[in-house]
């Protein structure tokens, strides 16, 4: 077994664990307070809970805070999300504090602090088989795609970021990683795409 086989295999989870708990006296206390500005300021719930795939597609509930309100517009129909948006939420967003309580998912074995980012179900569909080769790995709080550009960035070009992370997973690689997240999260790089709290729903890629 090289070293790389061996990072991923058992250097990698020692990391997340090791990491997340020695950050437990920050994030558990920031998430308690941070829970209770959004009871008083969205009511409940809290938290927004949502069923995501996984290492090889495998289903796990994801918990982020929740950042925007429940308002049905006219019609009853949910309004768009950045109409949905608050001012707090944006905040939340932007700092990317919504997304702490994800290393529960962590602790839990279901994410890793880096990798590729879990996105919605009904996307497994739409992968090429390339592209579903993101789920090789354990979903990430950041990732690869995360730190070179976000959601400023194209599906397409997301993906390939992902399957070159995959494919060039070690510990050195996690750790620079990291620490462009925080660089990134704090000049508030690539938060969204232009019209979109985050980005525009992935129909899959067109035929060349």
């Amino acid at each position: 077994m090289n070293s790389r086989d061996l990072y991923v295999r058992l250097g990698k989870r020692a990391l997340d664990l090791s990491l997340t708990l020695l950050a437990a006296p920050i994030w558990i206390p920031l998430v308690v307070v941070l829970s209770v500005l959004i009871r008083l300021t969205l009511g409940s719930p809290v938290f927004f809970r949502q069923m995501r795939p996984g290492f090889r597609g495998g289903k796990f509930e994801i918990l982020k805070l929740r950042t925007m309100k429940e308002s049905p517009d006219v019609d009853g129909e949910i309004i768009a999300d950045q109409n949905r948006m608050t001012r707090f939420g944006r905040l939340l967003r932007g700092t990317s504090l919504d997304e702490l309580p994800e290393l529960i998912n962590v602790l839990k074995g279901e994410m890793s602090l880096v990798g590729p980012r879990p996105l919605l179900m009904q996307y497994l569909d739409r992968y090429t088989t390339r592209q579903a080769r993101r789920h090789e790995v354990l979903a990430g709080i950041t990732g690869w795609a995360q730190v070179n550009g976000r959601n400023a960035i194209t599906w397409e070009e997301k993906f390939e970021f992902d399957i070159w992370y995959v494919d060039n997973m070690s510990l050195w690689l996690d750790l620079k990683i990291l620490g462009m997240t925080v660089w990134k999260v704090l000049k508030g790089e690539g938060l969204s795409a232009a019209g979109h709290a985050t980005m525009p729903e992935f129909m899959g890629t067109p035929d060349e």
